[in-house]
């Protein structure tokens, strides 16, 4: 990801999510260093992710791909990605947080060898209020390689 990829960045997040991050967020991001990948399907950005990296673990921050392009293996291919690039640089676990009613993404991270290993509570934003989060955890040590299983 770069400067040059954020408005796009944007529409895509902004298709994705009834709460989305700003562009200023994508920003701030890239200025302090965390790993912003892009995914590009037919010359245009259709899905990104941030991932943070400290002492033996990584988060991925945000994950989407833009609705167009959903429910074809691109979410899933991120994921692999945001994990393998922990992975390489160091990181023994990754984490992330999931909304409980977001079913195809909790799903999706199931299916790639991530566990629940607790919860946010008031998290989200949501049309009446407020929603929790699922905490969940990638043990790359321990965890069969993703595609792998």
């Amino acid at each position: 990801m770069r400067l040059t990829d954020l408005d796009r960045v944007a529409a895509v997040e902004a298709g994705a999510y009834l709460f989305p991050w700003t562009r200023k967020i994508f920003n701030d991001c890239l200025r302090m260093g965390y790993e912003c990948w892009v995914e590009l399907a037919e010359d245009e950005i259709v899905g990104h992710f941030v991932l943070s990296m400290g002492p033996g673990e990584a988060h991925v921050l945000n994950l989407a791909v833009h609705p167009d392009w959903q429910n074809n293996g691109l979410g899933r291919s991120l994921l692999r990605r945001a994990v393998e690039r922990a992975d390489r640089l160091g990181a023994e676990s990754v984490y992330l947080e999931v909304r409980p009613s977001n079913f195809p993404a909790v799903h999706l991270y199931r299916t790639e060898g991530f566990r629940k290993v607790g919860r946010r509570p008031d998290y989200y934003p949501c049309d009446d209020g407020r929603e929790d989060a699922l905490l969940m955890r990638y043990d790359v040590r321990e965890t069969a390689p993703m595609g792998r299983r």
